[in-house]
């Protein structure tokens, strides 16, 4: 008979087991005092090739060689973030709802303490669409303050995906040009791009998902990383390596990923990178020129991640710093 000690160690450990299966479930983030809701996706940790192939069609010379690469578990939005939850951030009206932290919080952040995005002179949709169209215009500063600020009224960690992590979501298993497969005459099923945008972006959602239930993963908008941009970083990584992430100090160039409504097909494929620039403000008026917004890039959001593995809160801190 199994003793009364293994007994109460087999207990536990079922209950530590029972709590990392519930941990791993999808579930919806919500902000106290408004309706707009935020379903995140659960992608378990895995190992995937990254980049491309020379014999892809529409292969850049940044995508290779393919590496093998590690990512520990993280939930992904399911939709890019919209105006509808970009503009509490914009406007901070609803600071005061945030949570009271507890013992369970993954972070410690008051929302006072949060840097907030000027308001923009001019409409920054270009009247294409607020309700349940995806945030755009914004520098990487913002997106990820606004990770800060989000993690400060919901008590969980947020911030951009690293340019790996996004790319294994965005396969969800696949080894092809797009996540459902080569086949480009079905890319409109999955994908808003210059063949079938009317020259605009669209509310998420309103395409196919790919296998792990991530929605616009190509097109509508292509989305910021955490990554600086360095076109030969593939090159130095000779054997398998673990959750990269390439940190840099240089404002430009960073990591932007997926395409948009303006890009043709070969920048929605899985492995295409895209550089920022400095151009996409070259209109700003402003003296300086603003730190929170991309009066040239129409095209660009983003969307959050949260990792399974709480950073510690001085990492929280690099991650909520960049710029």
């Amino acid at each position: 008979m199994i003793s009364e000690k293994k007994l109460k160690s087999l207990i536990l450990f079922l209950i530590i087991l029972n709590l990392k299966i519930i941990a791993q479930e999808n579930y919806i983030e919500q902000i106290k005092g408004n309706d707009y809701k935020l379903p995140m996706q659960f992608i378990k940790a895995g190992h995937f090739t990254m980049g491309s192939p020379r014999s892809e069609k529409g292969h850049f010379g940044d995508e290779g060689p393919q590496h093998k690469v590690y990512v520990d578990g993280f939930w992904m939005g399911k939709f890019e973030i919209t105006w509808d939850l970009y503009n509490l951030f914009v406007s901070r009206k609803l600071d005061s709802n945030q949570i009271v932290k507890g013992k369970d919080s993954e972070v410690s952040i008051n929302v006072d303490g949060v840097s907030g995005a000027t308001t923009p002179y001019v409409d920054m949709s270009f009247g294409m669409g607020v309700d349940n169209y995806p945030a755009i215009c914004m520098t990487q500063l913002a997106a990820v303050k606004f990770c800060e600020w989000l993690s400060a009224m919901t008590g969980h960690f947020y911030r951009l995906p690293t340019e790996a992590e996004w790319e294994y979501a965005c396969r969800a298993g696949s080894k092809t040009a797009f996540n459902f497969g080569d086949d480009i005459s079905q890319l409109g099923d999955y994908a808003w791009y210059v063949e079938n945008s009317n020259e605009k972006y669209h509310e998420v959602g309103t395409k196919k998902p790919n296998a792990w239930g991530l929605h616009d993963m190509h097109g509508n908008i292509a989305e910021w990383t955490l990554d600086q941009y360095i076109p030969t970083i593939y090159k130095q990584r000779r054997s398998e390596v673990k959750n990269p992430l390439e940190y840099g100090d240089k404002v430009y160039p960073k990591v932007v990923r997926g395409g948009s409504w303006m890009n043709n097909s070969n920048r929605l494929r899985s492995a295409a990178r895209r550089p920022s620039t400095k151009k996409w403000k070259e209109r700003d008026p402003q003296i300086p020129k603003s730190k929170w917004w991309h009066t040239d890039a129409p095209f660009v959001g983003f969307r959050v991640v949260r990792p399974f593995n709480t950073p510690s809160e001085e990492e929280q801190r690099k991650y909520w710093k960049y710029d």
